[in-house]
Parts: C-alpha cells; sequence; structure tokens
C-alpha cells in the first residue's frame, strides 16, 4: 500500500511521527509536505494529497492532518472522487473505511495524541471497503452528486 501524506504547519510534528511510524511499518510513503513550520495554507497541501489519491484510481491512499482535521477534510472533499472523513477514533476510522469507501483520513493533531493518531491511521489502512450492495449503492449515490 501506498499513502501519500501531507499537513500544514501547525501538524508538522504528527506528521513527521506518521510518516516515520508508517515508513517502519514497511510502507511506501509520498510526504507532500511541508517540511517546515513555516506558517502556510492548509488548502494547498489537501489539494495535493487529494489530486495525487484522484491519479491513482484506487493504487493509494491518503492522510491528511492540521489542526482539527476539518479544513483538509473540507478542501479535499471539493475534487471529484474523493471521499475524505475527520477521524478522532479508531471506530470511525475503520467505519468510513468499510462502508464509505473513504480514500483519505484527515486527522486534528490538537484533538488526538499521538497513539491515538497511529491507532487511528491503522485502522483506516487496514481496513478495505466491504463492496456489499447496499454500501456499494450508497457510495454510488454520492458518485453520481458529483455529476
Amino acid at each position: 500500500m501506498t499513502i501519500a501524506i501531507a499537513s500544514d504547519h501547525a501538524a508538522l510534528k504528527l506528521k513527521s511521527a506518521i510518516v516515520e511510524y508508517l515508513t517502519k511499518k514497511g510502507l511506501e510513503v509520498v510526504d507532500l509536505g511541508p517540511q517546515t513550520e513555516i506558517p502556510c495554507d492548509y488548502p494547498d497541501y489537501a489539494e495535493k494529497v487529494a489530486k495525487k489519491v484522484q491519479k491513482s484510481s484506487g493504487a493509494l491512499v491518503g492522510i491528511l492532518i492540521c489542526g482539527t482535521g476539518i479544513g483538509m477534510s473540507i478542501t479535499a472533499n471539493k475534487f471529484k472522487g474523493i471521499r475524505a472523513a475527520v477521524c478522532s477514533d479508531t471506530f470511525s476510522a475503520r467505519m468510513t473505511r468499510l462502508h464509505n469507501d473513504a480514500n483519505i483520513l484527515s486527522i486534528g493533531e490538537r484533538v488526538v495524541g499521538l497513539g491515538l493518531a497511529l491507532d487511528i491511521v491503522d485502522a483506516f489502512i487496514t481496513t478495505e471497503f466491504s463492496s456489499e450492495e447496499r454500501h456499494q449503492k450508497r457510495v454510488d449515490k454520492i458518485t453520481k452528486l458529483e455529476k
């Protein structure tokens, strides 16, 4: 699995920790920035990850981190084919993959601590979409709204 990841300056520490964690697990991580704590705008980084996930045709997932995760998620969801979810617990992270086929996880550094964030990431990346008819039907309805 390949994971595209980005943050804003407020979440650089958590992003760096997640990149290190995923790399140690042997996963391919594409870090799209930033690399410094110089103030930046989260929409610029959400766009980078959303476009990377869009172009991958399901070959990778994304992780976005800002202060709350909300701004990143709102921005990412503007892109066709992106289903980004803000998760602050492992149950939501699992369910958004299992039932909603989410392809981007958004986390708030000011909302969750490091240990919980890593658990949320694990829940997200290890869960696959169920493909059950009822869930696929609902995801298809979401996709139809993008047109």
